[in-house]
Protein backbone atom coordinates (compact mmCIF):
# COMPACT_ATOMS: atom_id res chain seq x y z
CA UNK A 1 0.00 0.00 0.00
CA UNK A 2 1.55 3.31 -0.60
CA UNK A 3 2.32 5.97 1.75
CA UNK A 4 2.41 8.43 -0.39
CA UNK A 5 0.22 11.55 -2.12
CA UNK A 6 -1.17 10.75 -5.51
CA UNK A 7 -3.43 12.33 -8.08
CA UNK A 8 -5.91 9.79 -8.65
CA UNK A 9 -6.72 6.14 -6.79
CA UNK A 10 -7.94 3.00 -8.43
CA UNK A 11 -5.75 -0.13 -8.25
CA UNK A 12 -3.31 0.29 -10.69
CA UNK A 13 -2.52 -1.31 -13.94
CA UNK A 14 0.14 -3.71 -15.47
CA UNK A 15 1.50 -1.31 -17.78
CA UNK A 16 2.96 2.34 -16.67
CA UNK A 17 4.52 5.43 -18.64
CA UNK A 18 6.42 8.02 -17.84
CA UNK A 19 6.14 11.54 -19.38
CA UNK A 20 9.59 13.30 -18.81
CA UNK A 21 11.10 16.04 -19.84
CA UNK A 22 13.98 14.23 -22.12
CA UNK A 23 12.16 10.67 -22.67
CA UNK A 24 9.10 8.84 -22.58
CA UNK A 25 9.30 5.40 -21.25
CA UNK A 26 6.92 2.13 -20.81
CA UNK A 27 7.38 -0.83 -18.65
CA UNK A 28 4.75 -3.95 -18.69
CA UNK A 29 5.09 -5.75 -15.14
CA UNK A 30 3.96 -9.67 -14.73
CA UNK A 31 3.49 -11.31 -12.38
CA UNK A 32 5.47 -14.05 -10.06
CA UNK A 33 7.13 -12.96 -6.59
CA UNK A 34 8.76 -10.86 -7.07
CA UNK A 35 7.20 -9.62 -10.45
CA UNK A 36 9.03 -9.50 -13.52
CA UNK A 37 9.28 -6.85 -15.89
CA UNK A 38 8.31 -8.65 -19.46
CA UNK A 39 8.68 -5.73 -21.79
CA UNK A 40 10.22 -1.90 -21.26
CA UNK A 41 10.93 0.80 -23.86
CA UNK A 42 12.71 4.64 -23.55
CA UNK A 43 12.21 6.70 -26.32
CA UNK A 44 14.40 10.33 -26.07
CA UNK A 45 12.71 13.29 -26.89
CA UNK A 46 13.64 16.11 -28.58
CA UNK A 47 14.66 19.43 -26.23
CA UNK A 48 11.70 21.67 -25.90
CA UNK A 49 8.58 19.48 -26.44
CA UNK A 50 8.21 18.42 -22.83
CA UNK A 51 8.49 22.08 -20.36
CA UNK A 52 7.57 20.67 -16.63
CA UNK A 53 6.16 23.31 -15.10
CA UNK A 54 4.18 24.11 -11.84
CA UNK A 55 2.27 26.63 -13.70
CA UNK A 56 2.89 26.80 -17.49
CA UNK A 57 1.91 24.50 -20.40
CA UNK A 58 4.10 21.22 -19.87
CA UNK A 59 3.35 19.59 -23.28
CA UNK A 60 4.98 21.82 -25.76
CA UNK A 61 4.37 19.62 -28.86
CA UNK A 62 1.62 17.02 -28.25
CA UNK A 63 2.16 15.28 -31.81
CA UNK A 64 5.65 14.63 -30.90
CA UNK A 65 4.73 13.13 -27.31
CA UNK A 66 1.94 11.29 -28.37
CA UNK A 67 3.89 9.14 -31.28
CA UNK A 68 6.77 8.67 -29.24
CA UNK A 69 4.39 7.17 -26.18
CA UNK A 70 2.68 5.21 -29.08
CA UNK A 71 5.73 3.24 -30.04
CA UNK A 72 7.26 2.41 -26.76
CA UNK A 73 3.28 0.91 -25.92
CA UNK A 74 3.61 -0.75 -29.15
CA UNK A 75 6.93 -2.58 -27.80
CA UNK A 76 5.30 -3.43 -24.79
CA UNK A 77 2.45 -5.11 -25.82
CA UNK A 78 -0.27 -2.03 -25.60
CA UNK A 79 -2.39 -1.54 -23.16
CA UNK A 80 -6.02 -0.02 -22.48
CA UNK A 81 -5.46 1.59 -19.29
CA UNK A 82 -1.58 2.66 -17.87
CA UNK A 83 -0.58 4.45 -14.61
CA UNK A 84 1.15 7.74 -15.60
CA UNK A 85 4.50 9.22 -13.87
CA UNK A 86 5.02 12.59 -14.44
CA UNK A 87 7.69 15.06 -13.56
CA UNK A 88 7.95 16.21 -10.01
CA UNK A 89 7.65 19.98 -11.03
CA UNK A 90 4.18 19.52 -12.11
CA UNK A 91 2.74 19.68 -8.59
CA UNK A 92 3.65 21.77 -5.26
CA UNK A 93 4.47 19.12 -2.67
CA UNK A 94 4.40 20.65 1.06
CA UNK A 95 3.93 19.12 4.41
CA UNK A 96 1.13 20.20 6.34
CA UNK A 97 0.59 19.97 10.21
CA UNK A 98 -2.63 20.05 12.07
CA UNK A 99 -2.81 20.11 15.64
CA UNK A 100 -6.21 18.77 15.58
CA UNK A 101 -7.81 17.00 12.37
CA UNK A 102 -11.31 17.56 11.28
CA UNK A 103 -13.46 14.72 11.45
CA UNK A 104 -15.21 14.95 8.28
CA UNK A 105 -12.91 14.51 4.73
CA UNK A 106 -14.78 17.38 3.38
CA UNK A 107 -13.09 19.74 6.02
CA UNK A 108 -10.24 17.96 5.82
CA UNK A 109 -9.78 19.25 2.15
CA UNK A 110 -11.10 22.36 2.91
CA UNK A 111 -8.28 23.14 5.41
CA UNK A 112 -5.80 21.92 3.28
CA UNK A 113 -6.26 23.73 0.27
CA UNK A 114 -6.62 27.32 2.72
CA UNK A 115 -3.45 26.09 3.46
CA UNK A 116 -1.30 25.80 0.63
CA UNK A 117 -3.37 28.30 -1.53
CA UNK A 118 -0.48 31.01 -0.65
CA UNK A 119 2.25 28.81 -1.82
CA UNK A 120 0.69 28.38 -5.46
CA UNK A 121 1.12 30.54 -8.51
CA UNK A 122 -2.89 29.77 -9.11
CA UNK A 123 -6.07 29.57 -7.99
CA UNK A 124 -7.03 26.84 -5.67
CA UNK A 125 -9.96 26.57 -7.51
CA UNK A 126 -7.89 25.10 -10.50
CA UNK A 127 -6.42 22.71 -8.02
CA UNK A 128 -6.45 19.21 -8.20
CA UNK A 129 -5.60 18.30 -4.83
CA UNK A 130 -3.95 15.29 -3.01
CA UNK A 131 -3.06 14.25 0.28
CA UNK A 132 -1.96 11.05 2.53
CA UNK A 133 -1.29 10.76 5.88
CA UNK A 134 2.29 11.98 6.88
CA UNK A 135 3.65 11.67 10.67
CA UNK A 136 0.82 12.10 14.16
CA UNK A 137 1.65 15.25 16.13
CA UNK A 138 1.50 15.15 19.86
CA UNK A 139 -1.78 15.29 21.21
CA UNK A 140 -3.78 13.84 18.17
CA UNK A 141 -2.84 15.95 15.67
CA UNK A 142 -1.29 15.13 12.11
CA UNK A 143 1.30 15.85 9.45
CA UNK A 144 -0.45 15.22 6.09
CA UNK A 145 1.91 14.91 2.67
CA UNK A 146 -0.10 17.43 0.33
CA UNK A 147 0.38 17.54 -3.80
CA UNK A 148 -1.39 20.43 -5.45
CA UNK A 149 -1.16 20.36 -9.14
CA UNK A 150 -3.18 22.89 -11.44
CA UNK A 151 -5.71 20.85 -12.88
CA UNK A 152 -5.58 21.42 -16.65
CA UNK A 153 -1.46 21.03 -16.99
CA UNK A 154 -2.69 17.54 -15.63
CA UNK A 155 -4.75 17.00 -18.01
CA UNK A 156 -2.52 17.98 -21.03
CA UNK A 157 -0.57 15.04 -20.06
CA UNK A 158 -3.39 12.70 -19.63
CA UNK A 159 -4.76 13.73 -23.18
CA UNK A 160 -1.48 13.25 -24.90
CA UNK A 161 -2.50 9.66 -23.54
CA UNK A 162 -5.56 9.06 -24.78
CA UNK A 163 -3.84 10.56 -28.16
CA UNK A 164 -1.74 7.41 -27.85
CA UNK A 165 -4.54 5.16 -27.36
CA UNK A 166 -4.69 4.45 -23.59
CA UNK A 167 -6.15 5.65 -20.49
CA UNK A 168 -4.05 6.91 -17.88
CA UNK A 169 -6.15 5.83 -14.60
CA UNK A 170 -3.32 6.30 -11.85
CA UNK A 171 -0.80 9.45 -12.30
CA UNK A 172 1.95 9.73 -10.05
CA UNK A 173 4.79 12.60 -9.36
CA UNK A 174 8.44 10.04 -10.12
CA UNK A 175 10.16 11.05 -7.00
CA UNK A 176 6.93 9.38 -5.04
CA UNK A 177 7.22 6.40 -7.21
CA UNK A 178 10.56 6.34 -5.89
CA UNK A 179 10.07 5.83 -2.54
CA UNK A 180 7.31 3.92 -3.27
CA UNK A 181 10.20 1.80 -4.70
CA UNK A 182 12.57 1.89 -2.00
CA UNK A 183 9.56 1.36 0.72
CA UNK A 184 8.43 -1.87 -1.32
CA UNK A 185 12.18 -3.35 -1.41
CA UNK A 186 12.96 -2.55 2.47
CA UNK A 187 10.31 -2.20 3.96
CA UNK A 188 11.64 1.61 4.91
CA UNK A 189 12.57 1.18 8.39
CA UNK A 190 14.56 3.81 10.25
CA UNK A 191 15.71 7.74 8.25
CA UNK A 192 17.10 7.34 5.06
CA UNK A 193 17.37 9.81 2.63
CA UNK A 194 17.00 10.13 -1.67
CA UNK A 195 18.34 12.14 -3.82
CA UNK A 196 16.30 12.17 -7.31
CA UNK A 197 18.06 13.73 -10.16
CA UNK A 198 16.05 14.37 -13.36
CA UNK A 199 17.39 16.00 -16.41
CA UNK A 200 16.03 19.76 -15.30
CA UNK A 201 15.77 19.41 -11.93
CA UNK A 202 16.63 17.69 -8.26
CA UNK A 203 13.93 16.44 -5.76
CA UNK A 204 15.35 15.50 -2.42
CA UNK A 205 12.95 13.02 0.45
CA UNK A 206 13.77 11.84 3.55
CA UNK A 207 11.98 9.41 5.02
CA UNK A 208 11.03 8.33 8.41
CA UNK A 209 9.89 4.82 9.07
CA UNK A 210 7.97 4.56 6.14
CA UNK A 211 6.67 7.98 6.20
CA UNK A 212 7.85 11.23 4.35
CA UNK A 213 9.24 13.75 6.57
CA UNK A 214 11.49 16.16 4.02
CA UNK A 215 10.34 16.75 0.78
CA UNK A 216 12.12 19.46 -1.35
CA UNK A 217 12.13 20.22 -5.19
CA UNK A 218 14.87 22.56 -7.00
CA UNK A 219 14.05 23.33 -10.47
CA UNK A 220 17.11 23.84 -13.47
CA UNK A 221 17.11 27.88 -12.12
CA UNK A 222 18.49 26.76 -8.93
CA UNK A 223 22.18 28.54 -7.82
CA UNK A 224 23.08 25.32 -5.24
CA UNK A 225 25.38 22.96 -6.38
CA UNK A 226 24.28 19.33 -5.54
CA UNK A 227 26.37 18.86 -2.77
CA UNK A 228 25.59 21.92 -1.16
CA UNK A 229 21.77 21.36 -1.52
CA UNK A 230 22.49 17.95 0.20
CA UNK A 231 24.40 19.41 2.84
CA UNK A 232 21.87 22.18 3.37
CA UNK A 233 18.99 18.72 3.76
CA UNK A 234 21.44 17.18 6.31
CA UNK A 235 21.92 20.33 8.13
CA UNK A 236 17.87 20.80 8.38
CA UNK A 237 17.56 17.25 9.23
CA UNK A 238 19.96 17.25 11.89
CA UNK A 239 18.27 20.46 13.54
CA UNK A 240 14.88 20.53 12.92
CA UNK A 241 13.97 16.80 12.21
CA UNK A 242 15.95 15.60 15.27
CA UNK A 243 17.85 13.43 13.19
CA UNK A 244 20.20 10.97 14.25
CA UNK A 245 21.57 9.79 10.93
CA UNK A 246 20.72 7.93 7.81
CA UNK A 247 20.15 4.52 7.76
CA UNK A 248 20.98 4.69 4.17
CA UNK A 249 21.25 7.36 1.07
CA UNK A 250 20.07 6.44 -2.22
CA UNK A 251 20.29 7.97 -5.45
CA UNK A 252 17.88 8.14 -8.03
CA UNK A 253 18.82 9.22 -11.95
CA UNK A 254 22.41 9.57 -11.34
CA UNK A 255 23.36 9.31 -14.89
CA UNK A 256 20.95 11.90 -15.85
CA UNK A 257 23.79 14.04 -14.82
CA UNK A 258 25.91 16.38 -17.36
CA UNK A 259 28.81 13.63 -17.60
CA UNK A 260 26.07 10.79 -18.03
CA UNK A 261 26.89 7.32 -16.55
CA UNK A 262 30.72 8.22 -16.84
CA UNK A 263 29.74 10.76 -14.37
CA UNK A 264 27.69 9.17 -11.68
CA UNK A 265 30.46 7.75 -10.00
CA UNK A 266 32.02 10.48 -9.23
CA UNK A 267 28.97 12.38 -8.45
CA UNK A 268 28.44 9.75 -5.47
CA UNK A 269 31.57 10.00 -4.20
CA UNK A 270 30.92 13.80 -4.17
CA UNK A 271 27.99 13.05 -1.90
CA UNK A 272 29.77 10.56 0.34
CA UNK A 273 32.32 13.01 1.52
CA UNK A 274 29.80 15.58 2.10
CA UNK A 275 27.77 13.51 4.23
CA UNK A 276 30.33 11.30 5.44
CA UNK A 277 28.04 8.36 4.69
CA UNK A 278 28.20 5.37 2.28
CA UNK A 279 25.86 6.30 -1.13
CA UNK A 280 24.13 3.70 -3.20
CA UNK A 281 22.19 3.45 -6.05
CA UNK A 282 18.82 2.89 -5.77
CA UNK A 283 17.58 -0.21 -7.71
CA UNK A 284 14.80 -1.69 -8.88
CA UNK A 285 16.29 -5.49 -9.24
CA UNK A 286 15.52 -5.74 -5.40
CA UNK A 287 11.95 -5.35 -6.26
CA UNK A 288 11.42 -6.65 -9.80
CA UNK A 289 12.98 -9.25 -11.79
CA UNK A 290 14.37 -8.17 -15.75
CA UNK A 291 14.22 -11.02 -18.27
CA UNK A 292 17.03 -9.39 -20.41
CA UNK A 293 19.42 -9.23 -17.47
CA UNK A 294 22.64 -9.93 -19.65
CA UNK A 295 23.69 -5.81 -20.94
CA UNK A 296 21.27 -3.88 -18.54
CA UNK A 297 22.85 -0.57 -18.31
CA UNK A 298 22.82 2.02 -14.75
CA UNK A 299 20.64 4.75 -17.13
CA UNK A 300 17.85 2.06 -18.17
CA UNK A 301 17.52 1.01 -14.76
CA UNK A 302 17.36 4.75 -13.75
CA UNK A 303 14.28 5.04 -16.30
CA UNK A 304 12.51 2.25 -15.56
CA UNK A 305 12.66 2.58 -11.27
CA UNK A 306 9.64 5.12 -11.34
CA UNK A 307 7.43 2.86 -13.44
CA UNK A 308 8.16 -0.11 -11.18
CA UNK A 309 7.96 1.64 -8.24
CA UNK A 310 4.36 2.91 -9.46
CA UNK A 311 3.40 -0.62 -10.11
CA UNK A 312 4.12 -2.40 -7.34
CA UNK A 313 2.76 0.24 -4.65
CA UNK A 314 -0.59 -1.02 -5.22
CA UNK A 315 -2.45 -4.57 -5.85
CA UNK A 316 -3.08 -5.47 -9.60
CA UNK A 317 -6.43 -4.56 -11.22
Amino acid sequence: MSVLSRLFTPPRPTVAVEIAARHVSALRLGGGTPPSIDAHAVEPLPEGVVGPALAASNILDPAVVTAALGRVLARVGGARRVALVVPDAVAKVSLVRFDQVPARAADLDAMLRWNVRKSLPFKTDDTQLSYSDGVPVDGGGREFVVAAAKRDLVAEYERVCIAAGVHAGLVDLATFNLVNLQLASSGGGGDWLLVHLAADYVTIAIVREGTLIFYRHRGPDGDESLADLVHQTAMYYEDRLSGRGFGRVLVAGATNGPDGASGAEGMRRSLEERLGARVEALDLRSVATLTDRIGVSADLLDHLAPLVGILVREPAA
